[in-house]
């Protein structure tokens, strides 16, 4: 690990004072402020963040490094909701650029990976009228029938939101509906940046901030678990991202149900902010220190190297991160379309074990819920 201990932090004539007191406090296991989360992110240098990250992080999951075998499925990418950022969906009158698959064609996806020791079905897309209640029960039901361990990890907000309000039910209502039909947890999608007037620009249109939050309160409420994300590195300002920490924060302390937190990286490609520069690998590691640092309430910080690319990744894993998401099998377009570093996102176990165990980590393959499928610290592959 590149950064020091901690006393020689404390020790140092080269950090300033308000610094010190806030590292202080984060290796005593106190929370740190709005503001002082704010001047994480104006003062602090990419070592001191990493040290403070790395103490957090150690002390919550040691040197284990999680990961699952995991595969994507995009039911569609036309959207009836217009994003400045993606460069995924198209408009329903663009239909002809898009896909929009049925029921029978995801579950001939699902069928692919019958014998395969996969363990979740990762699903969520465009929002199109067609794919409604109806639509999603049927498919939620076939899966289960077909494969009852898969677990089923599946829509946002956004989708949840546009297909309850079709529906005429309320979130409780929709939402308890899913879970009986096989729905095992929720993605962390849709959750762009919680300020109103930033999110009004960038995706204006799609539920609020405070529909996001309550759908995820009522799914843990009901027993359940999800994770969360937050899109930086566009228009937003630092106050911004704590802001979406904060509120991120307080749901957890009433809930403690988000397993994972997801920093995902805006990428500029072929899309409506393309004249906006993305941020460097620098301030990619900055973010993820002091979201493990700040989001002191959640288990895991997962570093999701589809979007930022596995060199990228591999280096979170020293300022915070504790998770590499899954094996994937080139199942998403979401991030390539946007001009990630991986355009056919698809890494093997052993691919996934060899970059945690070149940082000194302990491979762990977990379900989607943490609990641990296998350890491979002792496995050798030929």
């Amino acid at each position: 690990m590149i950064a020091s201990h901690p006393e020689v932090i404390i020790a140092s004539s080269h950090i300033s004072a308000h610094l010190k007191q806030i590292a202080k406090k984060v290796f005593n296991g106190e929370r740190i402020s709005f503001d002082e989360g704010v001047t994480l992110y104006k003062e602090g240098s990419l070592s001191f963040l990493g040290t403070l990250a790395d103490f957090v992080r150690q002390k919550k999951s040691g040197d284990k490094v999680f990961f699952n075998r995991n595969f994507h499925v995009e039911p569609t990418n036309i959207c009836v909701y217009s994003c400045s950022f993606c460069s995924y969906s198209r408009l329903i009158k663009n239909r002809e650029q898009g896909w929009e698959l049925s029921v029978e064609q995801i579950l001939d996806i699902i069928k692919k990976y019958d014998g395969q020791p996969v363990t979740e079905v990762h699903i969520t897309g465009g929002v199109v009228p067609k794919q409604d209640l109806a639509f999603y029960t049927e498919l939620f039901k076939k899966i289960k029938a077909h494969r009852p361990d898969l677990h089923i990890k599946a829509l946002t907000p956004v989708e949840f939101h546009y297909i309850f309000k079709k529906a005429k039910l309320t979130y409780e209502e929709g939402l308890k509906h899913f879970k009986e039909v096989g729905l095992d947890s929720i993605p962390g999608g849709g959750a762009e940046i919680f300020d109103k007037d930033i999110r009004d620009k960038i995706a204006g249109g799609k539920c609020t901030t405070e529909e996001w939050l309550s759908i995820h309160e009522i799914w843990h409420k009901m027993g359940n678990q999800s994770n969360a994300t937050m899109l930086y590195g566009h228009i937003e300002t630092f106050e911004h991202r704590v802001d979406h920490m904060e509120r991120l924060r307080q749901l957890q302390d009433k809930t403690k149900g988000f397993n994972a937190f997801i920093p995902l990286k805006f990428r500029n490609k072929d899309n409506e902010m393309s004249n906006v520069p993305e941020v460097s690998v620098i301030e990619d590691l900055r973010n993820y220190a002091i979201a493990r640092i700040y989001l002191d309430n959640f288990p895991h910080i997962k570093a999701y190297w589809a979007m930022i690319g596995r060199s990228t990744a591999q280096m979170a894993l020293n300022f915070g991160a504790d998770d590499l998401d899954g094996t994937i099998d080139d199942t998403t377009k979401i991030y390539s379309m946007a001009g990630s570093e991986e355009q056919n996102p698809k890494l093997s176990t052993q691919e996934l074990v060899e970059l945690i165990k070149q940082v000194g980590r302990t491979p762990i393959e977990r379900d989607t819920l943490y609990g641990v499928v296998k350890d491979y610290s002792a496995v050798v592959f030929n």
